[in-house]
């Protein structure tokens, strides 16, 4: 059997793989606080028939030798955490990160999972919560008599109470950091999960070494570049097609020896 027959079949599986990934950052490009993915590639094992350096005669040395490919495969998807633009909302509970941060969100397992999604609501009992109904942590509850809600560039939540001169504080959001966000594990919802791979969370106030601002009436947009992945899908349509190509030729080299021997 032809070599390349195999070797562009693995070519045809990764760019497959490769226009998943592209589908699903188009899909994602009005996700609210999204992070797109990146396709890694890598080659697989060569064949050496002639080892670069062996002895070609007593005096000469093979400058490279022989070495046959057998393809490429996927081996990992990376998420791009770099920022996406800031939308104004003027929600008071709308809530963006201007820098580095997730916010955190109790699981019904009761373990966190981390956002840069900023979308949140109240429950019917007054608690801060995501789209889905999970909460935030620390949980903060808004007073049934809260006339308006303020959230400092520090996560400070405070409200003014009917009848009441002073603001009252009611709690403080608090983001978290890692060492290798790329590492996190996506599970959809907007949430990832803590892994080896991503460090132990780092916690710490809004502002304060290294971690991002928090911006009250704002979201944070996918950072999906729509014209960038419109050029992968082509790149990747046309290296398909090219691995396709191979393997037509490598069937017709195939039915000429068969035809002609």
């Amino acid at each position: 059997m032809h070599a390349a027959l195999y070797v562009s079949k693995t070519g045809l599986a990764a760019q497959d793989t490769k226009l998943t990934t592209v589908a699903n950052n188009l899909a994602n490009a009005s996700t609210v606080g999204f992070k797109r993915d990146r396709a890694v590639f890598e080659d697989l094992l060569y064949q050496i028939q002639r080892q670069p350096g062996a002895q070609n005669t007593e005096d000469t040395q093979l400058p490279s030798g022989l070495q046959l490919g057998t393809g490429v495969r996927v081996v990992g998807t990376q998420k791009q955490f770099d920022y996406g633009s800031l939308q104004v909302t003027n929600q008071p509970l709308d809530v963006a990160i201007d820098g580095r941060g997730f916010f955190q969100i109790l699981q019904p397992d009761g373990t966190i999972g981390y956002t840069r999604a900023g979308q949140f609501h109240l429950s019917n009992q007054g608690e801060i919560v995501d789209p889905t109904g999970l909460l935030l942590q620390p949980a903060i509850t808004i007073p049934d008599n809260a006339e308006s809600v303020t959230i400092g560039t520090d996560g400070t939540v405070s409200a003014r109470i009917a009848g009441v001169a002073a603001p009252a504080i009611l709690g403080n959001i608090q983001t978290v950091d890692f060492v290798n966000p790329a590492g996190l594990q996506a599970i959809g919802g907007n949430l990832f999960l803590e892994t080896a791979a991503s460090g132990n969370p780092i916690q710490g106030i809004p502002g304060q070494n290294g971690l991002g601002q928090v911006e009250q009436g704002m979201l944070e947009n996918s950072n999906v570049d729509i014209v960038e992945e419109m050029v992968n899908m082509i790149t990747t349509q046309r290296a398909y097609e090219m691995n396709s190509k191979i393997v037509s030729t490598a069937d017709q080299m195939l039915q000429f020896v068969t035809q002609n021997l």
